[in-house]
């Protein structure tokens, strides 16, 4: 059975290389570029132009021109999101909590889509759902109030601290059992992709390799809210998982971005 972590589907790893590479280099590329760029991770060029078109549409990305050609750059909302992605990707730690949680208490809404699309975009900034309309959060986001301007809801938001032990409101709120066994899993996923990486790969060999490791982690965005660490069971698998992130991340930067400026010019 293949590991998660061999399978990039093309949008998500236009996020990658737009939050990863391409946001310290100016923020835009040619679509050629888009599609060398995308070939180590065996992603066609159809299905980059096609994700590409999808980003556009949704408001990710905008068309511009350059001197090697048309290409694409990132808008304000891509800018904002995937600025909060690199702080929870490559935090150093998280904050101290002081015991206060930020609610957002909003309307009923009544579109299927449009309560979906709030649901994603709410668990991606580490909220989670106590009611349809009540959701919870260690901490609050910078990108919530364009979240919300931007779906035309009127919230009510404030920190409190809500009476009751907090360990078993996280329980309630969030399913750490299977958070911590998605880090083991993670892990040991990751472990075995970076052990098939030869000494002295190539530097494309290298980028994929990378690409799919910080393409795993950031799928935790969407599940881990980053609690703080006095919340946590003792032995939290994230802790581990994350030491190793950071270190195979950060040792497989050189080879990776040489590609990616290889292949921007």
């Amino acid at each position: 059975m293949p590991s998660k972590l061999d399978v990039v589907h093309a949008r998500a790893a236009l996020f990658d290389l737009y939050g990863d590479h391409l946001r310290s280099r100016g923020g835009q590329a040619t679509v050629a570029a888009l599609v060398r760029l995308m070939k180590p991770l065996d992603i066609a060029a159809p299905a980059v132009r096609t994700a590409v078109s999808r980003m556009v549409r949704q408001g990710w990305l905008r068309p511009v021109r350059l001197p090697q050609g048309p290409g694409y750059g990132l808008t304000g909302k891509c800018v904002r999101r995937l600025d909060e992605a690199a702080l929870r990707i490559y935090r150093a730690g998280t904050p101290t909590w002081r015991g206060r949680w930020h609610l957002i208490v909003f309307g009923p809404v009544r579109e299927r889509a449009r309560r979906e699309r709030i649901r994603a975009d709410l668990t991606f900034l580490g909220y989670a759902a106590l009611s349809e309309t009540t959701w919870i959060g260690p901490r609050s986001s910078a990108e919530l109030d364009n979240l919300l301007d931007g779906e035309g809801v009127r919230a009510d938001r404030f920190d409190a601290a809500l009476e009751g032990d907090p360990r078993e409101l996280v329980a309630r709120a969030w399913d750490l059992r299977a958070i911590g066994e998605a880090y083991e899993q993670w892990h040991a996923e990751a472990v075995t992709l970076i052990g098939t990486l030869p000494e002295g790969a190539a530097d494309d060999q290298v980028f994929a390799t990378r690409s799919r490791l910080v393409h795993g982690w950031r799928n935790f965005l969407f599940r881990d809210p980053g609690l703080p660490p006095e919340l946590l069971p003792d032995g939290w698998p994230g802790e581990k998982a994350r030491a190793y992130f950071e270190q195979e991340a950060a040792r497989l930067l050189p080879a990776a971005a040489a590609f990616v400026d290889r292949e921007l010019h």
